[in-house]
This record gives structure tokens, sequence and C-alpha cells, in this order.
């Protein structure tokens, strides 16, 4: 069944399971530029997936979190993975978030930005966001370049598939602009990027399910290319104890006025 670009139905059980976290550095420096206690941060996650970005910042004891999540199969492996914590679950979206005017301190999206329409989005988070408030738009690509086999594996990719252009990767050319086009937007006051990295070491069948639970490529590749690309990574990686897998999470942050 073709995949439909930007649908991650089907996807969220490996999603949940393999797609890894973002750096911790970065989480905390997001959260020092609010000038609040943590205990008295109201955050919002749009986007939010399974959750995975949205736990990480609230387990640094915000006063409240709420996660806004769009695709019913997605929210549902969220709240499952959630469980244990104080986030509150919406079905909603980046244009709209069903959210109240003035009621958070920090609006995010994590991996996700990019999918949405960019002018609605940004006038509903500075409806949302109280003045002085922060949004900030998070990625978390593999540096490849640190691990030989990680450059050879993503140019087995486009040479199966050469058409293929990224969108969800956080290199993608919509992040190009990014930081332009935020200091420029009217609702917001300036803009500022941060990165940081860290790596994780990766099983072969967490490796693998991180390429099952991308939507991008296997949507333009078609599921016949794109299943001649895992079995490909799989026959390269099925005899190693681990993958070392380095991610740089990339971070913009803009001000509402």
């Amino acid at each position: 069944m073709k995949k439909k670009l930007g649908d991650f139905t089907g996807l969220a059980k490996n999603y949940s399971l393999y797609r890894p976290s973002y750096c911790p550095l970065v989480c905390k420096a997001i959260l020092g530029l609010i000038d609040k206690n943590n205990n008295e941060i109201d955050f919002v996650d749009v986007g939010a997936g399974t959750g995975i970005w949205t736990r990480m910042i609230n387990h640094a004891g915000l006063n409240s979190t709420v996660a806004i999540e769009p695709n019913d199969d997605m929210r549902k492996h969220g709240i499952l993975d959630s469980q244990k914590t104080n986030i509150t679950w919406v079905n909603g979206s980046g244009e709209n978030t069903t959210l109240n005017d003035n009621s958070a301190d920090l609006l995010s999206m994590a991996s996700s930005f990019h999918w949405v329409d960019f002018e609605k989005a940004i006038k509903e988070f500075s409806r949302v966001l109280r003045p002085g408030g922060f949004f900030t738009a998070v990625w978390n690509p593999r540096h490849i370049e640190c691990n030989p086999l990680l450059v050879e594996i993503e140019e087995k990719l486009y040479e199966i598939a050469p058409h293929i252009k990224r969108v969800s990767s956080g290199n993608s050319d919509f992040t190009d602009t990014l930081t332009e086009r935020l200091r420029n937007a009217d609702v917001f006051s300036d803009a500022i990027y941060l990165e940081g990295f860290h790596t994780i070491k990766q099983t072969p069948e967490e490796y693998l399910g991180v390429w099952w639970s991308v939507n991008d490529i296997r949507a333009q590749a078609g599921e016949d290319k794109f299943m001649q690309f895992m079995a490909f990574v799989e026959e390269k990686t099925s005899n190693l104890d681990f993958i070392e897998t380095t991610y740089k999470t990339r971070a913009w942050l803009a001000r509402v006025r």
C-alpha cells in the first residue's frame, strides 16, 4: 500500500519504539531562555507524535504540559507511552491547536514544523503563547559523517531512489531559510539558533526500526524501492552488535512580541 506523504498511520509503533531522543543540553538551554522557574512554565508541544520530545521537556518538572497530535495512531501510542506523566493529550494541529489565548510560555514542534502551513501556524502559535513566550522548532537528524557505514547506507538510498528530496530530516530546504523567516515574521521579535550533539548505540533491530518509522522516504520512493533499500540496510547491519549513531539536535527559537 502506497504511503501518503506526511501520514504516519501504521508507523506509530516503530516510531514509539525506535525513534531517538534529542540532545539533553539543547533541552536545558531552551528552558533556560524562559524567564520563569521550570515549575511555573506552561508548555505545549504541537505535532507531538508519540511524545518523545514532549516527555523530555516535561521531565524538567513543568507546571503543565499539553501534547497536540492530529494523527490518531500516533496520539494513541503517545498516550500509552506517557501514562506515568501529567501530560494532557489533545486532538489538534499546528493551524488549529484548540487551546486558549495566552495559555503557554513555551510552544514547540519537534520534527514536525515542516508539515504545517507556516503562516497559519505561526499566527496560531502567537495567539496561544503569552507575550514574551517562545516558539521552538526542533529536529534531530543523523550526523552521518561520524560513521562511514552510515554514509554508505545514505549513498545507497540515493542510488536506489535518486529523485528523493528529504522533507523531514532537519537538513532539508525548509530549514535552510528558517532563521530569516522567523526573524522576518511580524509576530516574533527575534530568533536564534542552537545545536547540540549526542551519540547512541543502537542494535540492528533498533537501527532498522528508525528507518521503518520514516514517512517521507517511503512515500517518495514507493514500496518496491523502499523494500530494496531496507534489504540492503539489513544486510549491512545484521552481523553487528550495535551501530553507533550521532544525532545533531537543531533548534530554532523565536520570541513572541
